[in-house]
């Protein structure tokens, strides 16, 4: 069972940095992936394969995501969850990219581009959130 989120980084409290203050706060993949929606190639990122028990947190803001509980293999290169650590802290967005219909996710609190969503995931929710390692950061239990 996923832990609850810390009410100190509640997805409320918006974070908001100019685009200068960004790129000085992330590295130049962060930057690309987060802030102009760029992709990491696939089996590239450090949590593709990564299982160790956590929270998966937003690299621009820090508000916690994923939880690793609900963390499975998709096979397809990317870290994925069947399931965010709260519904409030994922913000979905049309995207007619690249000749495709699908569903961007963004952290709601600071907007960064995180990856997208689809519905071929396993039960009980159906979904597969498609994530950037770029756009996140591993937090281990205390």
């Amino acid at each position: 069972m996923p832990d609850q989120p810390d009410p100190s980084d509640a997805p409320d409290a918006p974070v908001h940095y100019s685009d200068a203050q960004w790129r000085a706060r992330l590295s130049p993949l962060q930057y690309a992936v987060t802030r102009q929606a760029a992709t990491e190639r696939p089996f590239t990122g450090a949590y593709w394969d990564h299982w160790a028990e956590g929270r998966y947190h937003c690299v621009g803001c820090g508000s916690a995501l994923f939880h690793s509980s609900t963390k499975f293999d998709a096979g397809c290169g990317w870290p994925s969850w069947w399931q965010a650590l709260d519904e409030g802290r994922i913000e979905r967005v049309p995207d007619f990219s690249h000749g495709m219909q699908r569903v961007e996710v963004r952290c709601a609190r600071c907007g960064a581009h995180l990856g997208h969503v689809f519905d071929d995931g396993p039960a009980p929710t159906g979904e597969r959130y498609c994530i950037n390692s770029a756009a996140i950061q591993f937090t281990p239990p205390a």
